[in-house]
């Protein structure tokens, strides 16, 4: 079973490049994040056609997460304890095919020193003690979208020009490992230990010409889903397309149980 993430980044904006994606490379499962679009700009067929239902938790002009999944989707949850008010579309969980899965769009904090980056860790926090709750449920639990997290050095390009910005924090980075220490996996990590594998590329400053990019979109599995895990990757060709997203579809393929 192959699972994907992806920031679309506008999702009316994307939308021909979203399709010729599907299209392409036909995961089972995906997750998008940052649609801005609320719910009444959205059709539940609009991936039909594609093989898809899909369930959205919309926000206008913001925000936003969607899964889209070629099997049922049952149990589909647009939030989780401690952030039911706070009027953000940031979550969309379900169980599909027997998994858990979770796709965030998780705050991004800046600027440094403002009220943002105290919501990010809040945020970060109750994540955490939810992510707790699943780690041990007795299903493969998959935790995954854009954390706008740069957890080491090595996945950005260059580490001193990111020392002040929400997405390389100490905290935050610190609050991303308690996560991992609970029992999950970063599964891109689980497959290589390669520096500079980028997800994401400012369209400013000319960051995608030079791959002055950052890897802040992650799988976090826990153990009985990295157990499953055969293989991950990154469609970077997708960044060169004529309207792009800044991010770039991630993916996992798992081994069926059954």
């Amino acid at each position: 079973m192959k699972i994907a993430s992806f920031n679309i980044n506008g999702i009316k904006a994307r939308l021909p490049e979203l399709k010729y994606w599907l299209s392409k490379e036909s995961p089972d499962i995906v997750g998008l994040q940052e649609l801005k679009s609320d719910n009444s700009g959205l059709s539940e067929d609009m991936f039909s056609d594609l093989g898809y239902v899909t369930v959205f938790n919309g926000q206008k002009s913001y925000n936003g997460c969607a899964i889209l999944s070629k099997h049922k989707i049952k149990d589909p949850k647009l939030t989780f304890p401690g952030i039911e008010s706070d009027g953000q579309s940031r979550w969309l969980s379900a169980e599909i095919g027997g998994l858990i899965v979770c796709n965030l769009y998780l705050p991004n904090g800046n600027p440094i020193g403002t009220e943002k980056l105290e919501y990010k860790l809040i945020w970060m926090n109750h994540l955490l003690h939810h992510a707790e709750c699943l780690v041990n449920i007795g299903k493969p639990v998959i935790v995954f979208g854009d954390f706008n997290v740069i957890p080491h050095s090595r996945d950005c390009l260059e580490p001193a020009s990111w020392v002040n910005d929400a997405l390389y924090h100490p905290k935050v980075r610190s609050k991303f490992f308690e996560i991992l220490n609970l029992g999950y996996y970063d599964a891109i990590r689980l497959k290589t230990k390669r520096n500079h594998i980028f997800t994401q590329w400012d369209y400013q400053a000319g960051a995608w010409q030079k791959n002055n990019g950052v890897r802040i979109d992650h799988f976090l599995l826990n153990p009985q889903a990295a157990d499953l895990l055969l293989s991950c990757g990154i469609d970077k060709y997708m960044r060169s397309r004529e309207r792009p997203s800044d991010h770039v579809p991630i993916w996992i393929e798992l081994e069926n149980e059954h």
